[in-house]
């Protein structure tokens, strides 16, 4: 599985997957730990497509978030459809990333990192 991306200067957008399952995290969790360890470790991660998450997906969050903050970056959510903001909120995560429904203004957050 091959995420897009997109370069605003520092900060690196990543499309996902309308599913980020057990059957997809290892190769998504690997993509992201080589994106992060080649320098690119201010993140915004675009859920607007996402209709289904597993724990094996919310751990490639957690897993990313973690990775970047050790390079000096850092991971926010955006467009989180409702199915994933329910699991997201249920699990509390809403309260490790910060949570942005507009592009620009998670680029600017990402940019002062």
């Amino acid at each position: 599985m091959t995420l897009s991306k997109t370069a605003h200067g520092p900060v690196e957008v990543l499309s996902f997957p309308d599913s980020l399952s057990a059957v997809t995290a290892a190769d998504v969790r690997q993509e992201l730990k080589e994106l992060i360890q080649s320098g690119r470790s201010r993140l915004v991660m675009d859920m607007a497509k996402v209709r289904f998450v597993d724990s094996s997906g919310l751990s490639v969050f957690v897993v990313a978030l973690k990775a970047a903050r050790a390079q000096g970056g850092d991971v926010v959510l955006l467009k989180l459809t409702p199915e994933v903001r329910s699991i997201i909120e249920l699990t509390r995560l809403h309260r490790v990333f910060e949570i942005f429904d507009d592009l620009d203004a998670a680029i600017a957050k990402l940019k002062r990192v």
